[in-house]
């Protein structure tokens, strides 16, 4: 079971869009949105900076460290940039987002509780291998947020900030183009 995604594992999120060229899930620049710490895009590298690009994967259910992930777990991503903010989605979109559907722009948030369910989501993984339910290291993962019932699938959409390569937001669709909400799992 070495291969299986457990809870306080340190993770890095390859974007899958256009064959696994969207970039790795980063921090970067300080967002300006209510409650928020920093802007979330994607970046060439899974370490652009230290920490930028590594997440600590947590239960919201209250499971213990150790704990294997299973598909459909409702989970916590805390990034270790810095002091450490969680992933979560804040404020609208941009109106080209909306354009292609588009639903929440995605920060990251001091706690886990900003708001009922913003630094909240659901993995679910497209298969894995062995098929015992349980999340995989190199498993392709959807990630949905449980903001008002439903926040949307996190994706990336629309250029990023400089040094970054993708704005990442959450979407109404699962995958509305050319694997964007795809999300590859390694460790960091």
């Amino acid at each position: 079971m070495a291969d299986v995604l457990k809870y306080g594992d340190k993770i890095h999120l390859q974007n899958g869009y256009a064959n696994w060229i969207g970039g790795y899930l980063d921090t970067n620049g300080v967002s300006q949105a209510t409650g928020a710490v920093y802007k979330v895009s994607t970046a060439d590298s899974p370490e652009r900076g230290e920490g930028t690009g590594t997440w600590e994967i947590g239960s919201a259910e209250g499971k213990a460290a150790g704990t294997p992930v299973s598909s459909g777990d409702l989970i916590t991503l805390r990034n270790l940039y810095a002091a450490g903010s969680y992933l979560d989605s804040n404020g609208l979109t941009t109106a080209d987002q909306k354009k292609a559907g588009g639903k929440y722009d995605v920060s990251t948030a001091k706690s886990a509780d900003r708001g009922t369910g913003t630094a909240e989501w659901r993995i679910f993984a497209q298969t894995s291998s062995p098929q015992d339910r349980a999340v995989h290291i190199s498993d392709t993962v959807h990630l949905w947020n449980t903001y008002a019932g439903n926040g949307g699938f996190l994706e990336t959409n629309g250029g990023g900030p400089v040094g970054g390569k993708y704005d990442v937001c959450t979407n109404a669709y699962y995958n509305r183009a050319s694997n964007v909400a795809d999300w590859r799992i390694s460790r960091a």
